[in-house]
């Protein structure tokens, strides 16, 4: 009985570093196609500003 019960509570062990695992590998793999993801964004320019440079207010 103790060996079954040994058995058992080795086997749950392995389940749960299994399923740790496989989370992990997808993580992994999700993370890695974010970052391709947001790699393959072509860099926008920011729009300048209409007057921004060209105009001078001044007052005193």
């Amino acid at each position: 009985m103790e060996i079954n019960s040994l058995m058992s509570s080795q086997l749950m062990e392995l389940q749960q570093t299994v399923q740790l695992s496989v989370m992990q590998s997808a993580l992994n793999l999700n993370t890695s196609a974010a970052i391709e993801l947001l790699q393959d964004i072509p860099e926008q320019q920011v729009p300048t500003h209409p007057y921004k440079g060209s105009i001078i207010d001044i007052s005193i």
